[in-house]
C-alpha cells in the first residue's frame, strides 16, 4: 500500500462558534488555532491493488498531536515474483510492432534410406530423391498500454507532505503491473484470450497422470526409485529417443520439503531427497534444474493440479517473446494543470516449437 501524507494548513481562528473551516477536539471543544496548527490532518491513499499492508486507515484523515512523529520511510506492498528468465527463454526486441510472428518449421521428407541403394549393373538405375519441406507456425502479438495522470494539486501535496514521490510511485505502480502480468502470462497464460498460454497449460503439451500420483517428498524409498528409474524414459519415449530435458519445474509446496532424507539412506549415507534427485539427473544432463514454482500448486493455478513440468531450456524448443518491452513515452499537457503520459509494449504466450520436448505430470 502506498501512503501519502498531507499537512493542512489552517490559519488563524477567534472564538466564535465552530465555522465551516474550523475543528472540534474528541471532546467536542473548539480547537485552537496552535493546536491546529500543530495538530496535523492526514490523508491516506492507497493504490487499486491488495496485498498484506494495514488499510483501515485509507481514505480518512487521521488527527496527530505535537508528539507524533512521522515516519519518512515508507512500507511498502510485497507481490509474489519470480525472475521468468529462469524458467523459460524469453527473446525481447525481435518483431517490434509486428501483429504477429511467423516460424519457420523445416522438415526432412526423403524416402528411406535404403531406397538409395543402386545397383552398378543395371542401366540407367533411377536415383531415389532425398527432399525437405518448410512449413510454418504463427503466432499472435498482443499489444498492451496504460497511462498514468496527475495534476499540479497532487504535486504540491506530495510536496507538501514530503514523504512520498507521487510521480515515481505512478510509474513504480505502472511498471510492477506489466512486470507481474508478463509473469502469469508465462506460466498460467491469459485470463481471456485463449491464443495466449502459458509454461503450465499449454494444450501441445503432453499430459502423464499415472507417474505422479502423490507429492515427491511423501514417497517411499520404492516408489522414489521407480520415479527416477522411468521418468527420464518416459520423457525421451515422448521425444521420440530425439532430446534430453535440462529444467523440471515442480510446486513450490513439494519443492521445500525435498530437504528431508532419502528414505533408506537415514543412518548409512544420509542425503536430501532435493540432492538425490539432482544429483542422478545431473550424471546424465549436466545443465539439469530442479525448480520451484508456486503457480504449479493446484491451489495458485487455474487447471485445480498440481503440476510437474519437464523440458528442454532452449529457443527452438520453448519461448515466450516481447516484442517491445515496455517504454514510456514523455509527460503532455493540455492545459499546465494535468499531466499524463502512457506506457506500452508487446507480449506474445509461451510457444512449444518442439511440442514433444515437454512432458507435464499432474495428479
Amino acid at each position: 500500500m502506498i501512503k501519502s501524507i498531507l499537512y493542512r494548513p489552517t490559519g488563524k481562528f477567534d472564538s466564535l462558534p465552530a465555522g465551516p473551516h474550523q475543528r472540534l477536539n474528541s471532546a467536542g471543544e473548539l480547537m485552537e488555532a496552535d493546536e491546529l496548527r500543530h495538530g496535523s490532518y492526514l490523508t491516506s491513499i492507497r493504490n487499486n491493488s491488495t496485498g498484506d499492508i494495514e488499510s483501515k486507515a485509507a481514505g480518512v484523515q487521521i488527527i496527530l498531536d505535537t508528539l507524533t512523529y512521522i515516519k519518512r520511510r515508507m512500507v511498502e506492498q510485497k507481490f509474489f515474483e519470480v525472475p521468468v528468465a529462469d524458467y523459460l527463454p524469453l527473446v525481447v526486441g525481435e518483431g517490434a510492432f509486428a501483429e504477429s510472428l511467423l516460424h519457420t518449421l523445416a522438415y526432412s521428407n526423403s524416402d528411406d534410406f535404403e531406397s538409395g541403394i543402386i545397383n552398378q549393373a543395371t542401366g540407367g538405375a533411377q536415383l531415389s530423391l532425398a527432399n525437405a519441406s518448410v512449413s510454418s507456425l504463427t503466432r499472435k502479438v498482443v499489444t498492451w498500454a496504460k497511462a498514468i495522470q496527475y495534476t499540479i494539486v497532487e504535486l504540491e501535496q506530495a510536496l507538501l507532505a514530503n514523504n512520498w514521490d507521487a510521480i515515481a510511485a505512478k510509474h513504480s505502480a505502472r511498471k510492477k503491473n506489466w512486470d507481474l502480468g508478463i509473469q502469469r502470462i508465462a506460466f498460467l497464460g491469459s485470463k481471456t484470450d485463449g491464443d495466449l498460454a502459458g509454461l503450465l497449460n499449454s494444450p501441445e503439451v503432453t499430459v502423464d497422470t499415472a507417474t505422479i500420483t502423490k507429492p515427491i517428498k511423501q514417497m517411499t524409498a520404492a516408489e522414489i526409485t521407480a520415479f527416477v528409474g522411468n521418468v527420464i524414459a518416459l520423457y525421451r519415449a515422448n521425444a521420440s529417443q530425439t532430446a534430453m530435458p535440462n529444467r523440471f519445474v515442480i510446486p513450490q509446496s513439494d519443492y521445500y520439503g525435498l530437504g528431508v532424507l532419502t528414505p533408506g539412506t537415514t543412518g548409512t549415507f544420509p542425503i536430501s531427497l532435493l540432492a538425490f534427485l539432482e544429483d542422478t539427473f545431473k550424471r546424465f544432463i549436466p545443465d539439469f534444474k530442479i525448480l520451484p514454482l508456486a503457480y504449479a500448486d493446484a491451489d495458485y493455478n487455474d487447471e485445480g493440479a498440481n503440476l510437474y513440468t519437464l523440458f528442454r531450456y532452449d529457443t527452438e524448443s520453448v519461448v515466450m517473446d516481447i516484442p517491445v518491452n515496455i517504454t514510456a513515452t514523455q509527460p503532455n499537457s493540455v492545459n499546465n494543470f494535468q499531466f499524463q503520459d502512457a506506457a506500452y509494449g508487446q507480449f506474445t504466450g509461451v510457444a512449444f516449437l518442439r511440442p514433444h520436448e515437454a512432458l507435464q505430470f499432474r495428479y
